[in-house]
């Protein structure tokens, strides 16, 4: 302090600068407590050189300073100005204001010391004027009453129920009120009490109109198809413009605000209601009004309608008594939507030209049900509307409603599913099915579940059960008039029931009532139960009603049905012995794209086995039932076809076979069959579908082996009567069982190429939860081994069949030519230029053969079958020399007719040159020859025969020529084998040259 009262001038600096930094203290209190340490350090220090320097710091910084506050004065001088200035402004104004106060409180004085003098006054004025006041009131109240008919009547007419509703209310309670007294009011007491107990009735069937009709108007146009029948399965329908609004209003929901009983209302209308979920009560306590368009169509919106219908009923107390009225009347409403949507279907139909009798009867029910469902979805989502209203009304206490027990949404899906059931029951025509299945006796198709295995297995013969063989049931005195009128107007081509609605119109049906229409609504159906459980939010397991009649109906009644159906056209396919002679007619050929005739009864197979496979696709939840079926039609049918071809190929005894048969059934006999060259050729062709000419020299390296193997087996003995196909019919009937079966293998082969194959690991399940209802169930692979296993029985079967063919052509040509041989003389001299009466027999035969063939099998297996057999035939001509006793030149000549004969016999079949012949004529036109000129020719010409050929002709020469010495003969044979020696050295030489 001493150092500071020494130098003022310091020590106003240090006040200054504190002044100036002050406002910043709280930010910068680092600085400030440097300023004050420099302070202790100027008081605290005695040496005065160091109190200077301090002192010039100090002083430095206070220029700073100063020259930094006076350029903050200068910039803010405005500012500080203006808040002087407001600050006196607004001081005036309180200082008025509290003058004003005083004034105002003064007078009031005044006035209260003035009134207690004419106290007694005044209270007999204002009494007057309530008594003036409740007068007026009551003649207003009787004007206003006087004129709610009137009124009442506009408001009707325009459907402004709400107001109506209010207006009529308000009236009856002042006539039962206040106006009770006034008899002058009597009639029109009674006029609007009369008008009160109507009112809620009408407003009962708008609410009913809105509920079924013009909540589904807009589903009026058929909903187009994407593809077939077939194609439905994964069909949108986009919903209405009306359910459209309606999902609108059920998502979004509608904030509401709750209402008091004396609010008055304006020319707007507006009343409390809460919209909300039903059976979900609100805790909102701002819920929306309900206001009525007084300028526009009130019906433009149905649901805003709706709760205008519901909100006025509520204010007549008449909610149970409209509970009641939808939960009465709901399942009749549905029915005549069923009804009316028939007739639009039908109206739909005959604008485009089509008759309900017409192929298309399953499409128009498809678009029925279709429309059904989407007019459905659009009554449930209207009656979700109106329970959110009655639910609000429920938990509202302001109305003072009765208690009364709602309706459900389930309710509503449960009369929906009730409908839907009496509609199937009709169109699936349950009813007479059902009868006609009890008539049938139980089908042997039984379970679905049963494994496919079981019917390859042996089966234990069960005792049947005996059922009556008729019923008086289903006599025509039994049927109701109803069913006798029925059948009456479906013989004459109708296809609509006589049966009458209460309102007196007839009954309509879009198509032809059978237990088949289940297939084509099947996979919608689904979808549509699919849909109603997962509204109804079903837990895992648990099904709708819908669902279970479903079921119900497919197991119980369409199975058996379809069961029952197949059974019944195989068994008339293949009743009789001519099961196998009746062949397809030339209409269904065309239409089939067919090249030979079938089989009926194959026919009739396939087609079960098309519907079944339809069937399949168009209830997929029920695919393997269909399987069992098959493969239960397929055993039978192949069990039924090989019983028919060892009817053919086994007569008699076991003893006494068929050669072709028996060779054909051996199965090393046949691997080498369809080993040979030819039948490789069959196969090349087959798989090339061409039928090229092919080289002569070609068709006899691929039949040599053949007619060898032939030749050495049955070319040493004659051959029974027995052991040959003498009819030409039974050879008719393998070629057809031919073409038939192996056109059903090709059939059935194309089925299993369209099943679609479980993974190992897949679980097979009768129908995924998560599938889509049109996808088809895999099919294991062991159900698929069994239906190509079947497939290739079937096929070998035909085979069969065509080796058969095969071999009995040329069993013919032994069975005939070996007894000219070994029977027949030709040693003498013969005049008779005929040829053989056995060669004569053996064209006949093979001319009807080729008849019966031609027009059963396809050309390159007419072509298998007569290939070659020239090759064959003179490999029995020139093999059987070694049985002829002799044989002069007259027998010579014979002989050359004979081979002439068949070859322009074999020509005319094969329609080629049968150029084997020309070999057995030439080795016969040797035999002209003496022995030394054979040998000589031989050196000379080369050698045109095999060694035993020669040795054959050489022996019977000398059979021919009595008296040749026998060691002379051995001579020559020996000569004979020196020579084919030579030439077969120098052939093997000139090949290894080459």
């Amino acid at each position: 302090m001493t150092y500071f009262s020494q130098h003022p001038r310091l020590l106003m600096l240090s006040t200054k600068m504190a002044a100036v930094q002050r406002p910043r203290a709280a930010k910068q209190q680092s600085e400030t407590g440097l300023l004050m340490s420099v302070i202790r350090t100027l008081s605290a220090s005695e040496d005065f050189e160091q109190r200077e320097v301090e002192k010039q710091r100090l002083e430095k910084a206070f220029k700073e300073c100063d020259s930094k506050l006076d350029k903050l004065v200068k910039e803010n001088y405005d500012d500080l100005t203006a808040t002087v200035n407001h600050f006196s402004t607004i001081s005036t104004s309180i200082h008025t204001c509290r003058d004003r106060m005083q004034a105002v409180r003064q007078n009031l004085k005044s006035c209260k010391s003035l009134l207690r003098c004419k106290r007694d006054e005044l209270r007999k004025l204002w009494i007057e004027g309530i008594e003036h006041k409740q007068i007026l009131s009551l003649l207003q109240q009787i004007e206003n009453v006087k004129q709610t008919p009137e009124k009442l009547d506009e408001y009707m007419a325009k459907k402004h129920y709400l107001h109506a509703t209010e207006l009529l209310v308000s009236a009856v309670a002042s006539l039962e009120g206040t106006l009770s007294g006034v008899e002058a009011l009597r009639d029109v007491r009674a006029e609007l009490q009369n008008k009160k107990e109507q009112m809620h009735e009408v407003l009962i069937e708008e609410l009913h109109r809105h509920l079924y009709i013009r909540s589904t108007a807009q589903v009026n146009k058929p909903l187009r198809r994407q593809g077939s029948i077939k194609g439905t399965a994964n069909r949108d329908v986009s919903p209405s413009p009306a359910r459209k609004l309606l999902q609108q209003v059920l998502a979004e929901g509608i904030a509401s605000t709750p209402g008091s009983k004396g609010h008055k209302r304006g020319h707007s209308r507006s009343r409390s209601l809460d919209y909300m979920s039903p059976g979900v009560a609100s805790g909102d306590d701002d819920p929306a009004q309900v206001q009525e368009n007084m300028e526009g169509d009130p019906e433009a919106d149905s649901v805003q309608f709706m709760s205008v219908l519901v909100e006025s009923l509520s204010i007549l107390q008449k909610i149970p008594e409209t509970v009641e009225a939808i939960k009465s009347r709901m399942e009749k409403e549905m029915t005549l939507i069923v009804h009316r949507t028939t007739s639009q279907v039908l109206d739909n139909a005959e604008q485009r030209g089509e008759t309900a009798t017409q192929q298309n009867q399953p499409r128009l029910l498809l678009e029925l049900f279709e429309l059904l469902f989407e007019k459905f979805r659009c009554v449930a989502q209207a009656h979700d509307a109106v329970l959110m209203f009655l639910q609000r009304i429920s938990n509202s206490a302001s109305h003072g409603q009765a208690e009364f027990e709602l309706y459900g949404r389930e309710d509503v899906w449960s009369r929906i599913q009730a409908v839907l059931q009496l509609v199937l029951n009709d169109y699936l025509d349950v009813k007479n099915t059902a009868s006609a299945s009890q008539n049938q006796g139980p089908s042997a198709y039984t379970d679905a579940a049963v494994d496919i295995s079981t019917y390859f297995t042996k089966k234990r013969h069960q005792k049947v059960k005996k059922y009556p063989l008729f019923k008086f049931e289903m006599s025509s005195h039994a049927i109701s008039m109803n069913n006798y009128l029925r059948e009456q107007k479906r013989k004459k081509g109708g296809l609509g029931e006589p049966d009458l609605l209460e309102n007196g119109t007839e009954v309509q049906y879009v198509c032809e009532p059978g237990a088949k229409n289940i297939t084509v609504i099947f996979n919608t159906l689904q979808r549509f139960v699919k849909e109603i459980e997962v509204t109804l939010q079903y837990s895992s397991g648990a099904r709708c009603q819908l669902h279970d009649f479903l079921t119900e109906y497919i197991k119980t009644i369409f199975l058996g049905q379809v069961h029952m159906d197949v059974n019944k056209n195989i068994q008339q396919a293949s009743r009789g012995a001519e099961a196998l002679k009746l062949l397809t007619d030339a209409q269904t050929m065309k239409t089939m794209g067919l090249q030979r005739p079938l089989l009926q009864s194959t026919i009739t197979v396939e087609r079960c086995l098309a519907e079944l496979r339809e069937l399949m696709y168009a209830l997929p939840a029920y695919s393997d039932h269909f399987l069992s079926m098959i493969c239960k039609m397929l055993q039978d049918y192949r069990d039924m076809c090989q019983s028919a071809y060892r009817g053919v190929v086994q007569r008699g005894s076991e003893e006494q076979r068929i050669i072709s048969a028996t060779w054909a059934k051996d199965e090393d006999i046949s691997r080498l069959l369809r080993s040979l060259p030819n039948w490789q050729n069959l196969e090349n062709r087959r798989a090339r579908k061409d039928d090229e000419v092919e080289n002569p020299e070609a068709v006899r390296a691929r039949n040599t082996k053949e007619s060898d193997l032939l030749t050495n087996n049955l070319g040493d003995s004659l051959i029974p009567k027995y052991e040959v196909l003498q009819d030409v019919n039974d050879l008719r009937v393998l070629a057809n069982l031919h073409e038939s079966l192996e056109w059903f293998a090709g059939r059935i082969r194309s089925f299993n190429s369209t099943l679609p194959l479980a993974s190992p690991g897949m679980g097979l399940s009768p129908a995924s939860s998560d599938s889509s209802p049109s996808d088809l169930q895999p099919v294991s692979p062991a159900t698929l081994a069994s239906l190509t296993s079947l497939a290739r029985e079937f096929q070998d079967l035909a085979e069969t069949c065509l080796l058969v063919l095969h071999l009995e052509v040329r069993v013919h040509c032994f069975f005939f030519l070996l007894p000219m041989a070994k029977q027949s003389n030709y040693s003498g001299n013969l005049e008779s230029t005929d040829p053989d009466p056995l060669v004569v027999k053996l064209n006949k035969d093979l001319s009807s053969i080729e008849e019966s063939l031609t027009t059963s099998l396809n050309t390159h297996k007419f072509r298998y079958i007569f290939e070659g057999l020239g090759h064959q035939m003179s490999s029995i001509l020139v093999n059987s020399t070694q049985y002829f006793n002799r044989i002069s030149h007259s027998g010579i000549k014979k002989m050359c007719r004979n081979i002439f004969a068949l070859q322009q016999n074999l020509t005319n079949i094969t329609m080629s040159r049968e150029v084997d012949l020309d070999h057995a004529r030439q080795y016969y036109e040797t035999l002209y020859m003496t022995v030394e000129e054979i040998l000589n020719s031989l050196v000379e010409q080369g050698v045109h025969f095999t060694e035993l050929e020669y040795v054959n002709a050489l022996n019977l020469l000398q059979r021919s020529t009595p008296g040749t010495d026998a060691k002379a003969h051995a001579a020559r044979l020996w000569r004979l084998k020196e020579i084919m020696a030579q030439k077969v050295g120098n052939q093997n030489a000139e090949m290894t040259e080459i």
